[in-house]
Order: structure tokens, then sequence, then C-alpha cells
């Protein structure tokens, strides 16, 4: 499937590209909106060890803007002082936001470092806390919580609340759930997330292969299916469809495989070759009801399970 075939979303107006603008982070809130991050160049960390935008990082606070596209409607709200080291977007109820840090330190006196903060509808910091460490991936839910997934340094590090790889916080930054022993195998990271109405999916993989957990809120039961597709970066579900993606890291190739849930088990049914309008690296997807949002390059586009 080429790039004409899925419809294009939004990119980076070159306008803003000659200005200096470049989107840092990106995320699709529950009600379908994509919000990316703008930061100026002059005020990125390039990596010479990681390709691509994932690569890039604020090390000292900066200001930016947060473009938020809504059906085909865009609203810019400047934010002052991003935090240091931000690599992580979410969308809350009320048009409010998150940021967040992947990594953090202890303090001095032994306590964590505050590594997420929740913005009001303007742009204003209203809480600070700690989601915990080593993140590698956050989507929220329509009650506004916030799910998280951890790397490895996360779940066998010292901070409590990400050592079972999977979490949920709430707004005040109250730890609220996690799997309590209810997976198949230990956790060693997180490779996507998706939502389903209410419902939270979450793929990541371990020394016993990758797995699926579907959880429900409302009651915190877990549903654990083995993952079929290695290396999944996206996941949309929609009943008893499902869509994943595996990226050829920093080139515009996305492999997309097709899945029908049979006897209880995903089962892939087709396989396609997806052409993006630029490279893809790590979290270069997102699934919201049935639908997988994809970034290639400065350009997002999506397409439907």
């Amino acid at each position: 499937m080429n790039l004409g075939e899925l419809p294009l979303l939004w990119s980076l107006p070159p306008e803003d590209a000659q200005a200096g603008w470049r989107a840092l982070c990106w995320t699709v809130g529950p009600n379908s909106e994509l919000a990316v991050m703008l930061v100026q160049e002059q005020n990125l960390d390039r990596s010479p060890h990681i390709k691509g935008w994932v690569g890039w990082s604020v090390p000292a606070p900066c200001d930016g803007i947060l473009v938020v596209v809504s059906d085909g409607v865009e609203r810019r709200t400047p934010i002052t002082r991003i935090p240091a080291w931000t690599s992580h977007l979410a969308l809350l109820s009320w048009s409010r936001f998150l940021l967040a840090s992947g990594r953090i330190r202890r303090d001095q006196d032994g306590t964590w470092e505050r590594n997420a903060v929740v913005y009001s509808p303007g742009g204003h910091p209203v809480s600070h806390f700690c989601i915990g460490d080593d993140i590698d991936y956050i989507i929220s839910d329509r009650n506004s919580d916030i799910w998280t997934s951890y790397g490895d340094e996360g779940i066998y590090g010292d901070h409590p609340e990400t050592s079972a790889g999977l979490a949920r916080w709430n707004t005040d930054g109250t730890h609220t759930w996690s799997p309590q022993g209810r997976l198949p195998s230990w956790p060693l990271g997180g490779s996507a997330a998706a939502t389903e109405e209410a419902t939270v999916w979450l793929a990541w993989y371990s020394h016993e292969g990758a797995f699926l957990s579907r959880v429900d809120p409302t009651t915190e039961d877990i549903t654990n299916y083995r993952n079929p597709l290695k290396d999944t970066d996206g996941i949309a579900v929609r009943g008893t469809r499902m869509i994943l993606t595996h990226r050829t890291h920093n080139r515009p190739n996305v492999d997309l495989s097709r899945a029908e849930l049979i006897d209880n088990t995903w089962v892939i049914t087709t396989q396609e070759k997806l052409h993006l309008p630029g490279p893809v690296v790590m979290r270069c997807a997102q699934g919201r009801d049935g639908t997988l949002w994809l970034r290639g390059g400065d350009t997002w586009t999506r397409i439907e399970a």
C-alpha cells in the first residue's frame, strides 16, 4: 500500500520547519485528536547513537508550542519552560495534557525526581509527580488515567511502581493499578499500546516471547494473549480484528499485519507493506478505537483495522 492510499492527516508546515520548529513528541487523544509538541531545533540535543526524531532530547527547559488537530481544525497553545528531557506526551480530559520524561534520578534525600507534569488547557503546569523510571510507552484513556509500560532498567531498578512492567496512574500522580502477578511472564519492556472504547491494550515482551494484555479499567481484569507479530511497534483493535505494525528502523517502510481472534488466539490473516512519507522509528504508532495512527518523518497518517 502506498502513501496515496492513506489519508494525510497533518504535516509539519514548511513555514514552521523554516522557522526552526521540530516535532519533539506526539500522541493521539481518546477522542482522536492528534497532538504534536514543537520545540526550536536550537534547543534540541541529537543523540549520535539513535537515528530519527526519537533520538532528540531537550537537555534544558525550553519553550514550545502544542499543536492539537481535531476534525481538520488546528489549535496552538504556547508552552513556557517545557521540562528538560521531555519525551512523552498524553492528552487528558478538559483539554489538559501531560508531559513526561522517560528517565528519573533520586534526589540527595533519596526521593525520586518528579518527571511528569499535568498542564491546564492554557499550557500552565498544575501538578508535578513521579511516574516511574525508564518509560517505554504512555497512553491515556477516556477517564484520563495514564497507562505506562517500562523498560528493563525500570523493571529491574529500585522504583517500586515500575517493577511489574505495566502500571496505571491518575492525574494526581497516584499509582492506581498493576498486573499483580497476573501476566504470563515477567516483562522486559513495552512496545505498543492502544485503547478500544474504555478498554486498554498493552503490548510487551519478555524472555518467553511477545504478549498482548487487555485490561478492563472498570473491573481491572486482565486477559493475556500471545502476540502473533514479533517486534510490534503499533496495534489497533476493533472487536475481533487487530492490525499490527513492524517498522524498518529509520526507513519509510512498515510491515502491516491484520489478525483475527480465533478460538481465543490472535491469528495473522494478511500481511502487506506500507510506504510512508518519511522514516519511522520507535513510538511511530498509536491505536485508538480500531484506528492506527502512524508517524513517518513529520507527516501523520492512519489506517483502519
